[in-house]
């Protein structure tokens, strides 16, 4: 894997997949890249003569972003609890479906993640169900391959130990999992935007199952609803009420972390990014992120 830093394409290559690995096990954009500068910096202040000792300078990275995204992950809990409302991970854009994308593309840590199911919305929600044992452990293995004896190093527990919490999480996944094919998610979603446009309450009713759920993150510095609205006959005077509340709001069909979404913007602003899980070709789940603070990679779209 040859040394890091002393060269540029090594080193994005490396920071690049620290970066995915570490969005998987945080959910937010500006911690992942924090976790993989505070690794960068423990290489970079180990002796030279130990730095030549380690044979793959790639895992030891790993093995240093994986602790400290499982202290943070701890921490988190308790912040979390604190938190205004409810918490969302932080969704991503696909720069490709900007007209204007700013900056360099690699610059911004939130360029280098790849949009797959792993980063769905669906999928980190569930994520966040997890123990950060869990989260770290099935990560690792499932999503990136990592071997259990490399994962027992970040995690210090045995191999076996590492397989059982995979095993664990996975569960968790696959009773979550509803596979929907991206053209029907896009269908069902632009007749949301139609619906909620036009102000149609029956339609949008229509589109909502019956035991939809909405979730909104405004964490504590925006408006919105603090807890879960339940149900698709309230999901949609909900969502009437607020076209009714901000007139002049803009709503595009935009991918949100790989799937079909929605997003509102006003005066050029993106105010909202919502995603979307659908099941027999209605809408199940919401997931509304309001709060400024999660929007960084998409307010420089404008």
């Amino acid at each position: 894997m040859g040394t890091v830093g002393t060269g540029t394409d090594g080193t994005a290559d490396e920071r690049r997949q620290l970066i995915n690995v570490a969005y998987r096990l945080l959910g937010s954009v500006t911690e992942a890249e924090d976790a993989v500068q505070d690794a960068y910096a423990r290489w970079y202040r180990l002796p030279r003569s130990r730095q030549e000792e380690i044979l793959s300078p790639g895992a030891w990275l790993t093995t240093v972003t994986g602790r400290i995204c499982l202290d943070l992950l701890g921490s988190a809990r308790a912040r979390r609890e604190r938190y205004v409302g409810a918490w969302l991970p932080e969704p991503l854009p696909d720069r490709t479906e900007w007209d204007h994308a700013g900056g360099s593309g690699t610059a911004d840590p939130a360029d280098q993640i790849v949009l797959d199911e792993s980063v769905t919305m669906a999928f980190l929600v569930v994520l966040e169900s997890m123990t950060p044992a869990e989260r770290v452990a099935f990560v690792l293995h499932d999503v990136f391959r990592y071997p259990f004896a490399e994962i027992a190093d970040v995690l210090g527990r045995t191999p076996g130990a590492c397989k059982q919490l995979a095993a664990s999480a996975r569960r968790r996944v696959s009773g979550a999992r509803a596979p929907v094919t991206a053209t029907g998610r896009a269908d069902v979603v632009k007749h949301v935007k139609e619906a909620w446009e036009t102000k149609d309450i029956a339609a949008l009713v229509g589109l909502l199952d019956p035991a939809a759920v909405m979730t909104a993150d405004g964490g504590g510095m925006v408006g919105t609803v603090l807890r879960p609205v339940e149900g698709g006959v309230r999901i949609a005077q909900y969502m009437i009420a607020i076209a009714d509340k901000a007139p002049g709001l803009e709503l595009l069909e935009r991918s949100v972390n790989g799937v079909p979404g929605l997003v509102a913007r006003r005066a050029g602003v993106v105010m909202t990014v919502a995603s979307f899980d659908v099941s027999d070709g209605r809408v199940t789940r919401i997931w509304a992120v309001r709060n400024p603070q999660k929007l960084g990679p998409w307010v420089r779209d404008r």
